[in-house]
């Protein structure tokens, strides 16, 4: 891996521990319901529904619902920032993050949780050559066993698995911690996840200061 690629997957360890941290908190105030796993949210919709339990399939579909506004928003502000649009994606969602520790008494809290997980996507595609997603881990552990399997076959992948391994123990250990800490301090545990997307807002409009300046330095 280049340089450019490790510095990328560094920043999709940290977004999916953070989607972890987010999600665990979210799992624990909604009872069995997810700000991140869609497809687990999904699911719940359609066994409520089947089963006319109304209000459940209700909250279930509004969270797939604002998850959705979430990726939209996301993208519409990559787009708009261009050049800017890695910093601009974070300091949205440390925003969304930030209100929700603001509204922590309120329902309305999860939903500018789900949005901040919805926005978060936008912030990284890919890790190298291959796609990544960084609030959910299905594709990643398909994407783990695949490899694993070509590393037996391939010498030239031997340890192509091992980004996606570490982006599934990003997310495992962001989810303990953050259940951890939400037994302490509740939604306002969202206060930590939110200073460090501050800070990776920093170093990414660094980077894109930077790379502005060189493309003025080289044109």
């Amino acid at each position: 891996m280049t340089r450019n690629d490790l510095g990328h997957l560094a920043l999709a360890i940290c977004l999916i521990a953070i989607a972890g941290y987010v999600d665990a908190i979210g799992f624990l105030k909604l009872g069995h319901l997810f700000v991140s796993f869609m497809s687990g949210n999904s699911t719940q919709f359609s066994v409520a529904a089947s089963q006319r339990a109304t209000s459940e399939a209700e909250r279930a579909g509004i969270l797939v619902l604002l998850f959705v506004v979430g990726v939209v928003l996301g993208r519409l502000c990559a787009r708009w920032a261009g050049g800017w649009r890695r910093p601009a994606v974070l300091v949205l969602d440390t925003a969304l993050l930030a209100l929700a520790v603001f509204l922590a008494s309120s329902p309305a809290a999860i939903v500018a949780m789900v949005l901040a997980m919805g926005v978060q996507n936008e912030a990284l595609h890919k890790v190298g050559s291959a796609k990544t997603a960084v609030t959910y881990v299905t594709g990643t552990l398909v994407s783990f066993g695949e490899e694993l399997a070509d590393a037996f076959s391939e010498p030239g992948k031997r340890w192509a698995w091992v980004p996606h391994l570490l982006l599934w123990i990003g997310l495992v250990i962001g989810a303990a911690i953050g259940a951890r800490i939400y037994g302490r301090l509740g939604v306002h545990a969202l206060q930590w996840p939110a200073a460090v997307l501050l800070l990776l807002t920093a170093i990414t409009a660094g980077f894109a200061l930077f790379g502005t300046r060189s493309k003025v330095v080289d044109g």
